[in-house]
């Protein structure tokens, strides 16, 4: 499969050298008992990976987003799943972007060796959903403490975490000036927080892919765990969310190259009535339309990479990018089911598996409606339906 146009070789050869080492079988093993690939995060965090977007001063590789984005991408193009530890690339950013000096020094060299995980942030609320500036989690300042109160849903890796971001409201929105006004960033030390005023409920869903509820009554954080400025926690969230869509955009197209390889590979093996399926265009359009399509996501992925690493406003070609590799994604898992038939089905396949887990990014992270509301709206002008 040709490479993008920069390849980043320097990255993707030790990326894939490591994930040799972890074959089809153990995500397979992983993913029938919904267990954590615990080896594989603690290979890649050994080898320096999950540390790629944090500065060499605090311990890190200080790569650029692009070169992190070929992380994630690598390692779904091998046939594992980077969702089970995405999350820690774009969570530390909260610190890193916002938080003081102390805070800087106390954590990122210790999530940069692994001796700390920040792989959960707690933003989404049942009642409240995709609208985050309607969250009702309260947060109050008490002396040297804040008291939160409230409920979250589908924060994901909480149980493999060691520190949890919590974005909770610290003014009612009843008085706000603007609904996006008086909401903070916490950070929460998860195992002090478990049975001390936090309580997690996984959520069973269709992938093996950690998410819990997590309840919150009267958990006590201390007020040097506020990140920032306390009421610009949605403007802080608002400044990963770039980062975030390019990693997983990333992700998208490693799972659609591996899909569009295993298709074309078993299209041109499988032999029915006397000649490769491959060969009839029934079959081999619909693969070269997705390898095309996972092209240009990939292009766009790029883009939005490169505008991020110079510093230039980003948020419309991060979002396409992630809408776009999803779509690619979602295409290509369709027809490499489809090109296999029943064996696709079948577990040893790795099909079916890698077809669960990258439907989820078409609802997430961020819904494609909310994408193109995005679009419509802040880019071609037109009057927002909300």
């Amino acid at each position: 499969m040709p490479e993008p146009f920069e390849d980043y070789s320097h990255v993707r050869e030790g990326v894939r050298a490591l994930c040799k080492s972890f074959s089809a079988e153990y995500w397979r093993d992983v993913d029938e008992r919904r267990g954590y690939p615990e080896e594989f995060v603690k290979a890649l965090t050994e080898a320096g990976w999950l540390a790629a977007l944090i500065p060499e001063a605090y311990g890190g590789s200080g790569l650029s987003v692009a070169e992190a984005s070929v992380i994630m991408e690598e390692i779904n193009r091998s046939g594992g799943n980077a969702a089970c530890c995405h999350g820690q690339m774009y969570n530390m950013g909260t610190v890193l972007r916002h938080g003081s000096e102390a805070q800087k020094r106390q954590y990122l060299p210790k999530i940069a060796t692994g001796r700390l995980r920040l792989q959960s942030m707690a933003v989404t609320e049942p009642t409240a959903g995709t609208d985050t500036t309607r969250i009702r989690t309260m947060a109050v300042r008490k002396g040297d403490r804040y008291i939160v109160n409230g409920q979250k849903v589908w924060t994901s890796r909480v149980q493999h975490s060691d520190l949890m971001v919590l974005l909770a409201r610290t003014t009612p929105l009843e008085q706000v000036t603007k609904k996006s006004e008086g909401m903070s960033i916490f950070l929460v030390d998860v195992k002090k927080s478990m049975g001390n005023g936090m309580t997690v409920r996984p959520i069973r869903n269709m992938v093996n892919h950690e998410t819990n509820e997590v309840f919150l009554d009267n958990l006590k954080i201390p007020a040097e765990n506020l990140i920032g400025e306390e009421g610009l926690g949605f403007k802080y969230l608002l400044d990963g969310l770039n980062v975030e869509r390019v990693l997983v955009a990333a992700e998208c197209i490693g799972d659609a190259y591996w899909f569009i390889e295993k298709a074309a590979n078993y299209a041109k093996a499988r032999v029915v009535f006397g000649r490769p399926i491959g060969q009839n265009q029934g079959i081999q359009f619909p693969i070269a339309r997705s390898y095309a399509n996972a092209e240009a996501a990939n292009l766009m992925r790029f883009k939005a990479a490169a505008l991020y690493d110079s510093g230039k406003p980003c948020g419309a070609e991060a979002n396409m990018a992630k809408l776009l590799a999803a779509d690619a994604s979602w295409e290509a898992a369709n027809v490499c089911l489809q090109t296999h038939g029943g064996f696709g089905f079948a577990a040893e396949y790795d099909i079916e598996r890698k077809f669960r887990e990258t439907r989820l990014h078409s609802v997430a992270p961020v819904s494609p409606n909310m994408i193109l509301s995005y679009i419509g709206t802040r880019v071609l002008g037109m009057p927002r339906s909300f």
